[in-house]
């Protein structure tokens, strides 16, 4: 399954220094046996709550905290409030955020001071230890990912709402953000479309002054174009 990655400067040398917080006993030995296993991996701790994690951070100093969001002692969005918290905090740290369920609120919460060293993924993905390992690195390197199942809810749902800033792009400009979303380069559009890559530029250019997504050194437009999909729903139900 191909996801979304961008932005993803070179990575530093030696192991990937990972936490893990999940209150899911299973969910917890699983990520531990699948990350002790990774050679690229150094597992630092495994937690329980959101108090664990806050600790095991301040004490371990990973690169990677891969983290539930629904844990104690809240109980509601301990996952999301960390990884806020360490955009202030610790802006060298990555991020993954896992959850049973693709929540388009919690995805923009996640996402909405900037797409750099945060992934959302959807807890069925993990059965594929090559796909968390590779959300883990990205992340440490300062790249984005989002599971595609997210992509399409963010996409069915949007162009749903009546008002949408999706409605003024051409059906051209759909496919194009189409083929964003799915984490297609350029170049790559311009070869699945069979269009100049020219073309594309001029096409994605459109696109995000179509969506007033203007340049911010913090925020990948490509990243926010995708999240622009947020269908209009209530509060998020479960992780």
């Amino acid at each position: 399954m191909v996801y979304g990655v961008y932005e993803m400067p070179k990575r530093s040398q030696g192991p990937t220094r990972v936490v893990v917080a999940d209150d899911a006993y299973l969910i917890r030995e699983f990520l531990s046996a699948t990350l002790s296993s990774a050679p690229q991996i150094e597992l630092l701790a495994v937690c329980s709550n959101g108090k664990e994690l806050d600790a095991a951070i301040a004490s371990q100093r990973p690169d990677v905290v891969v983290t539930d969001i629904r844990m104690p002692p809240s109980g509601e969005d301990e996952g999301i409030r960390i990884a806020a918290q360490l955009r202030d905090s610790q802006p060298e740290v990555g991020v993954v955020v896992l959850s049973h369920y693709a929540e388009p609120a919690y995805v923009l919460t996640l996402f909405e001071r900037g797409s750099h060293r945060r992934a959302y993924l959807l807890k069925e993905r993990i059965r594929n230890s090559g796909e968390l390992i590779a959300a883990i690195d990205a992340v440490q390197r300062g790249g984005s990912v989002i599971d595609p199942t997210i992509v399409d809810v963010l996409i069915a749902g949007r162009m749903r709402a009546a008002k949408s800033r999706l409605a003024e792009l051409t059906p051209r400009e759909l496919q194009l953000l189409a083929e964003i979303a799915a984490g297609k380069s350029n170049g790559a559009i311009a070869a699945s479309l069979v269009l100049t890559k020219r073309a594309v530029e001029k096409h994605v250019n459109s696109i995000f002054s179509k969506l007033s997504l203007h340049e911010d050194e913090d925020v990948s437009r490509r990243v926010m174009a995708t999240l622009l999909y947020l269908s209009e729903q209530d509060g998020p139900a479960r992780s």
